[in-house]
């Protein structure tokens, strides 16, 4: 006991050492308030109106730290916060995750529903969907927050997850899943279960591109990413920085299966393709990280009565992965999906770096992912994307042929900044550097942006013209 003492306040001793930091900068967004997550490399942040209460529930790479409220150090997992004063979040609890380093460890991603919502869900519970490393994924009771319990593992013995999505008002569940155990052809496949009981998954079934299913030859394509679903239709992303691909389902089929197939849920070339409405094949250069459908948007400066005024896009995001700028240039596409069947990209959006600045910074310079709420004080109009050493950038998209930078906030760094190094001939170099890595708004307007490089939470809002864009009280 005495010496897992001495080894927690050396640790905190340690994470708490003085070290000078680059100062925050902004334009028309502000700093609100801030945790430092106890120091935890931090993935996916999800905001959740709880009775009267804001939780933020943020899932974290893999890692070990000290954890102040047991004394203990922990495999990093999920943090939980409340937020609903965003100027003094509250650490509430931390849930270890799997034992491992970046994406092998931790419990990265993380969705919330509450009973009352799903079909088959305790109304008066609050259920939380977590990734546990590559190993599982699991359903937590928190209706308390600070005691979480653990109600099932959904699905284990994988090799593999990632970015899941799940649907609060049916129940729907795509989980993204390492596909080798089942013979798939791909490190991660989308495994699609019923969760409107959580206490009782169902299977439904597994899905992927051609050439990804067992038996297949050839190259196969990337693996997904991640999907999101809107209406009667869901959105992957394959391939997250290279040889991306936008895939639109048709939601019904897909769930339903082929019904000219002798058995309609069988990976087959014929039952994969059933769903499939349209497909987007970008250059090899870049990837497809996050799909976040952005629907109905009318064209500001075509007549109104044109045809075709009101169409549909979708923030096709491709990640960059390489420090200091060691990569092709990673973008943000605007991809038109009016006509699904042929989506095409009609404009980009990127953070110039014309002095170098950013690529001198050390880690990330680049997008990695959009927020994914649909609150309609941003829909259509905002989009926030985390930009790695970047910060967030909040991005006009009300032009859709012409997204413009409204504002963007880039945290300072702190003594728990962790360093990001690039490998040169003999030797290293490494430099501390805010790495933004994920980004989430809530039904209040608040920005919510977690660091890959253990700085923390940042909540921020928006000011000045920028704010005046999502029409929010001053």
């Amino acid at each position: 006991m005495i010496a897992s003492r001495v080894t927690l306040t050396l640790a905190v001793l340690l994470l708490a050492a003085p070290a000078a930091g680059r100062a925050a900068e902004q334009h028309n967004m502000q700093l609100v308030g801030a945790d430092d997550l106890q120091a935890r490399s931090a993935y996916q942040p999800v905001i959740h109106h709880q009775g009267a209460r804001w939780i933020a529930y943020i899932g974290h790479h893999g890692g070990k730290r000290p954890n102040p409220l047991t004394g203990r150090i922990e495999d990093n997992g999920t943090s939980i916060v409340d937020v609903t004063d965003p100027r003094h979040p509250r650490y509430l609890h931390h849930i270890p995750g799997a034992e491992g380093l970046a994406e092998a460890g931790g419990a990265a991603m993380v969705r919330v529903c509450d009973g009352k919502t799903l079909p088959h869900g305790v109304p008066e519970k609050t259920y939380l969907l977590r990734t546990r490393g590559n190993l599982a994924h699991e359903i937590w009771d928190v209706t308390e927050p600070e005691k979480p319990a653990l109600l099932t593992t959904v699905l284990d013995g994988l090799r593999g997850t990632h970015k899941n999505w799940w649907e609060c008002d049916s129940g729907i569940a795509y989980l993204v899943s390492g596909g080798a155990p089942g013979g798939w052809r791909t490190n991660r496949m989308t495994k699609i279960y019923d969760l409107s009981d959580p206490a009782r998954p169902r299977f439904v079934r597994d899905f992927g591109l051609v050439g990804q299913e067992p038996g297949s030859t050839g190259t196969p394509p990337e693996g997904v990413h991640g999907p999101i679903a809107r209406g009667n239709r869901v959105y992957f992303a394959y391939g997250t920085g290279a040889k991306g691909v936008l895939q639109i389902v048709d939601r019904d089929k897909l769930l339903a299966g082929n019904p000219q197939a002798p058995a309609r849920y069988a990976p087959t070339p014929g039952n994969l393709l059933y769903p499939q409405i349209g497909r987007l094949d970008m250059s090899p250069a870049w990837g497809g990280h996050t799909a976040f459908p952005v629907l109905g948007i009318s064209v500001p400066h075509w007549a109104p009565d044109v045809p075709g005024r009101t169409r549909d896009f979708v923030l096709l995001v491709s990640e960059s992965l390489r420090n200091e700028c060691r990569e092709v240039r990673q973008l943000a596409f605007m991809v038109d999906v009016t006509t699904e069947r042929t989506p095409f990209s009609v404009a980009t959006f990127e953070v110039p770096d014309p002095t170098g600045d950013f690529c001198r910074r050390g880690g990330r310079f680049g997008p990695h992912s959009s927020n994914e709420s649909f609150t309609p004080i941003y829909y259509g109009r905002l989009v926030f994307i985390a930009y790695f050493n970047a910060g967030v950038r909040a991005v006009d998209i009300r032009d859709p042929f012409h997204p413009t930078e409204a504002g963007f906030f880039i945290p300072d760094t702190t003594a728990r900044t962790d360093k990001r190094c690039v490998e040169l001939p003999g030797a290293s170099r490494c430099k501390t550097a805010i790495q933004t890595n994920n980004v989430e708004v809530d039904d209040r307007g608040y920005i919510y942006m977690v660091d890959r490089a253990d700085t923390g939470l940042h909540i921020v809002e928006l000011t000045g013209p920028a704010r005046a864009i999502a029409n929010l009280p001053r």
